[in-house]
């Protein structure tokens, strides 16, 4: 596994702050304050890409790092958009450097795959960046399990290799565990998903009446909206509540807990919103309370679905 750092040597924080946010749900001044309760919270590691609100989240987090940039391990994505052809990743990468104002990244990922690119060229691209120093780290987000082991074979081929995945993972969105979580854990990768709360399901406020993006994206409400994710929320909602923490808390100190070690991203529109992910930095999760949190949702079969074999 690459021992991923800060620039001075720190390791990574336990979680994530993701930036998809900034400049658009939350303005300078509401990203400058979680970004300082984030930071001060422990948090050193943080995301963002070339596509987030049309570059104001590069160009907002770039501002706010510049203090402690050597403590900071910064990541971005390309690749979103206009696929993953040499062209694109150095237009896109040279555009979110310019809005950042770095030279370099720590994590440059390929931020979903691309059937029309050959990899070869995708990551030919990838591996003369980190050789001219320009990114430290290769990562790859939205893949499938095959697509990432196709990638390492020609990233191998290539002197380099894939250090980190970003799927997404959930109590209501397992399916990780069943190829991805393993895969990682046998190529030494490290994993970094996203949405542990569920597009905010997870917090309980969709069945208080509360809005957020299952009201608003029709995304995250096909994502999310089934009535067994529904279910296993508020069955969330009442254990959280009966031993004094929030359900988000629970939601996020749970995928990190995972045996892979995750290191989930955590996002928010205000710092106040925020506060209850941020929590589960310190909330001390133990494997009864763990094994209870996974029973409230539905357990993925494995990937031979031998169940009588397990």
């Amino acid at each position: 596994m690459t021992d991923l750092t800060t620039r001075s040597g720190a390791p990574l924080s336990r979680l994530t702050f993701g930036t998809m946010q900034f400049g658009g749900k939350a303005d300078q001044a509401e990203s400058a304050a979680m970004f300082g309760a984030a930071h001060a919270g422990g948090i050193n590691h943080f995301d963002t890409a070339y596509v987030y609100t049309e570059g104001a989240s590069e160009t907002i987090l770039g501002a706010l790092i510049k203090a402690a940039r050597e403590d900071i391990y910064l990541a971005t994505k390309a690749g979103y958009t206009n696929g993953a052809t040499r062209a694109m990743i150095l237009e896109h990468f040279d555009i979110s450097r310019k809005r950042m104002n770095e030279d370099a990244v720590d994590l440059l990922y390929m931020h979903r795959f691309d059937d029309d690119t050959p990899l070869e060229e995708t990551f030919t691209t990838l591996a003369e960046l980190q050789s001219q120093g320009l990114i430290r780290h290769i990562g790859v987000s939205n893949y499938a399990a095959w697509q990432v082991m196709k990638a390492q074979a020609v990233a191998k081929s290539l002197g380099t290799r894939i250090d980190v995945i970003q799927p997404m993972y959930s109590l209501v969105k397992r399916q990780s565990e069943v190829e991805l979580f393993p895969m990682a854990a046998d190529q030494g990768i490290t994993v970094v998903p996203y949405s542990p709360l569920g597009g905010g399901l997870l917090t309980g406020k969709y069945a208080q009446g509360q809005t957020g993006r299952l009201t608003e994206d029709t995304r995250y409400r096909a994502r999310y909206d089934q009535a067994w994710m529904h279910d296993t929320a508020g069955k969330l909602a009442e254990l959280a509540a009966s031993i004094g923490v929030t359900a988000a808390t629970l939601a996020v100190a749970w995928a990190a807990h995972h045996a892979v070690k995750p290191l989930p991203i955590i996002s928010a529109r205000s710092a106040d919103q925020l506060r209850p992910s941020l929590d589960a930095v310190s909330f001390e999760m133990n494997a009864a309370l763990y094994a209870q949190i996974s029973a409230l949702g539905i357990t993925p079969a494995p990937a031979t679905d031998r169940l009588e074999e397990q």
